[in-house]
């Protein structure tokens, strides 16, 4: 680069410009130069400003891109000779600047590229990119980006059946950044590289990572009212660069060849046969209202990339709850999804997605749900993500709710009802059996007429967005004060018990009951049809001290605390050991919805009882039991029967009859560590005809050979 700044500096045009190329989008460097394109709508004028490795405030050179020669419908593009990986680039375009009818073009502006694989904030201040002014001192960049260059060593994505997928939802940042983490890498891709003997013992097959894709976490800009720390976004759903992973999470963040650290991620969790899920947040993006700061897509086509308000456009429709919302099935915007989508399989490796607030995705250009949504279709036929795993978050903050609604196979969704009926049952509402037997048995009632299978329902209890499963037994209230938002934030629909005390207790008669609900929780989750999904920390109480909406909490709140593996190693065992239960298991993640009808080995796949056999509560107010047996099968030839008591009182449970045969107890979540849960060849033979299940607890038993008298 020095030769640039030489020519700069002797009034030289540092490099020379050929017309380019409208497609790939985005910076493509070859062994001669880079090639620059980008979508700019109605622009009636672009500007590419290319910056050396070190982001200096003022460019190296600034090339105006003529319309006859670097305009091919709406694609502005140019191939700058010499041009190499790490250096720095931005635009700025002019075209119609009236907010009225929603126009927002602005040159002042210094816009980053949306196909962007690397991200520079160094100069970057927020409060600069709103207003009129212009920002060029406190701009963004994007940096060219050579993916081609990288040894994956025969990698590829694991491909791992999704019925025996155990998924795990962590913060990237959050799993490791504690100081008790002991990692050399803190808060970064190669700190959770550290942690992956962890992940190995408990068991889990998935993580899926929350928001690694650029974002700004400047967007809050207030005080913790409690310690007068300053707040920041720190759960990351607020995206501005789509292709780039952010920053904050490298060891060298401005690095051209930092994508190689989440490559170098992606390739060791593979090695230990764990796959990578990314949570992707196309339904709005870090620019926020109307108010909000000009980064990328408001100055390169605000009408095309946002609903706009029709009656007075220079406001945005807010489905999202966010501030904007992303105009998903627009065709520019539908091609930048897939294209982001298929950029992360194809170079980056990851195994599938989790789309937040998915049901945006169905949007169409009014706004309203469609029938067949072209995003949403491309991505079920688009052969690049023929193989990777597609989860909706199918809800949006405007009410529309989809579980159920996405098509074909492939498409996963998470079970809202599932959480809450699960959570109504393990706290003692009574009245509900026939709904708990549905979430139990895969939620065929709300996947099948969609000719879904159980892979469908992604169950979960917890999540990121919540209470964790320590605070969802420890507070009835949310305690959301260090948000400095009143309080008023968050969710106040959390089905929670505190089983007696809000908050920390030293009565160790509460404290032995909030580690049975949980271990209840952690044992329904395990035991259902459909893919089980826990939240990082769960296994050892991790706890947010009642915040139930954590996200600007870059802290002791929502760090991954390493001393609680110790301090509750009983329930971390316990939950290990429910998970290779689990996968020995092919009866606990079965390919087709359960039907009552006879196995191959003659008993029923699924008999439903109450506290007598073949008699459940379907039509019981008060009842709060329910048992089930589940049949061998040539894949699984061990029946299993499971026994649930969430009443107050301890109850006997008929056990069924087998023919030269005995029950084995497994399980027990009312006993303490280790008898709890054994490991197999150690369980317990049950010589009665009935088994006493404890108040607030189950039972799981297994059927074995009758030993010898």
């Amino acid at each position: 680069m020095e030769e640039a700044h030489q020519a700069s500096v002797l009034g030289m045009p540092p490099y020379r410009i050929e017309p380019g190329r409208a497609h790939p989008l985005g910076a493509t460097p070859d062994a001669h130069g880079v090639n620059f394109s980008i979508y700019c709508g109605q622009a009636t004028s672009v500007e590419l400003l290319l910056f050396d490795e070190r982001p200096g405030v003022q460019p190296v050179q600034d090339i105006s891109l003529d319309p006859t020669l670097h305009n091919t419908f709406m694609f502005w593009h140019v191939y700058v000779i010499g041009a190499r990986p790490g250096m720095h680039y931005a635009y700025r375009v002019a075209g119609p600047t009236d907010p009225a009818p929603g126009a927002r073009y602005n040159p002042n502006k210094v816009l980053i590229d949306p196909y962007a694989r690397a991200i520079s904030m160094t100069l970057w201040n927020r409060a600069a990119a709103c207003g009129p002014d212009d920002n060029l001192a406190t701009a963004m960049h994007g940096i060219v980006a050579d993916v081609a260059s990288y040894d994956w060593e025969g990698d590829q994505p694991l491909n791992l059946p999704m019925r025996e997928s155990i998924i795990y939802e962590l913060h990237l940042a959050g799993f490791t950044k504690s100081p008790t983490s002991g990692c050399q890498y803190p808060g970064a891709f190669a700190g959770l590289v550290e942690k992956i003997p962890y992940l190995q013992r408990l068991g889990i097959t998935a993580v899926e990572l929350m928001p690694i894709c650029h974002f700004d976490a400047q967007e809050i800009d207030r005080l913790n009212p409690i310690d007068g720390r300053p707040l920041t976004n720190f759960w990351g759903y607020n995206t501005i660069g789509f292709f780039s992973p952010h920053r904050a999470y490298y060891r060298s963040p401005d690095d051209a060849t930092h994508i190689h650290e989440f490559r170098d991620m992606v390739k060791a969790l593979h090695r230990a046969g764990i796959e990578v899920l990314l949570d992707m947040v196309f339904n709005h993006t870090g620019e926020g209202d109307h108010l909000g700061p000009t980064i990328s897509f408001k100055g390169l086509d605000n009408a095309v990339y946002y609903y706009l308000r029709p009656d007075n456009p220079q406001y945005y429709l807010d489905f999202s709850g966010c501030g904007n919302t992303v105009k998903c099935n627009h065709p520019i915007v539908e091609k930048l999804i897939v294209d982001c989508l298929e950029f992360w399989v194809k170079e980056m490796h990851v195994d599938g997605f989790r789309f937040d607030e998915g049901s945006i995705l169905s949007r169409g250009e009014d706004g309203a749900p469609m029938a067949y949504p072209p995003v949403i279709w491309a991505i079920e036929l688009s052969d690049v993500l023929a193989d990777v795993k597609v989860i909706a978050e199918a809800w949006d903050a405007a009410g529309l709710n989809e579980v159920g609604y996405f098509p074909g196979h492939r498409w996963a969704e998470w079970n809202g009802r599932y959480r809450d009926e699960v959570r109504r049952f393990v706290r003692g509402d009574p009245g509900i059996v026939a709904a708990i037997a549905s979430r139990l048995a895969g939620s065929s009632d709300v996947f099948r007429t969609t000719g879904a299978l159980p892979i469908s329902s992604v169950n979960f209890v917890t999540c990121h967005d919540g209470f964790t499963l320590n605070d969802l037994v420890s507070y009835n209230q949310k305690h959301n004060e260090a948000n400095g938002a009143g309080n008023r934030d968050g969710s106040a629909y959390n089905l929670s018990w505190n089983c007696g005390a809000e908050g920390a207790t030293d009565d160790p008669e509460i404290e032995m009951l909030r580690e049975r609900q949980m271990k209840n929780y952690f044992t329904l989750l395990l035991l259902s049809q459909g893919v089980p999904m826990l939240l990082a920390g769960d296994e050892v109480r991790r706890t947010q001290q009642g915040n139930n909406n954590a996200y600007c909490q870059d802290n002791e709140t929502s760090w991954f605390d390493w001393t609680l593996v110790e301090r509750h190693g009983g329930l971390f065992r316990f939950v290990s050991t429910l998970i290779t239960f689990r996968k020995r298991h092919h009866n606990l993640h079965r390919a087709r919805f359960l039907t009552g009808a006879a196995t191959d080995r003659g008993r029923a796949d699924i008999a439903w009882h109450g506290c007598r056999l073949l008699q459940p509560d379907w039509n019981d107010p008060q009842s709060r039991v329910l048992a089930f047996t589940l049949g061998a099968t040539v894949e699984d030839d061990t029946d299993i029967h499971v026994m649930l008591n969430m009443d107050t009182m301890d109850l006997p449970f008929e056990t069924p009859s087998l023919d030269g045969g005995a029950w084995y107890r497994v399980l027990d979540t009312a006993l303490l560590p280790p008898h709890d849960i054994v490991d197999p060849g150690f369980e317990l033979l049950c010589t009665q005809p009935n088994y006493v299940v404890r108040s607030r607890s189950i039972a799981v038993l297994i059927a074995g050979s009758t030993p010898p008298a």
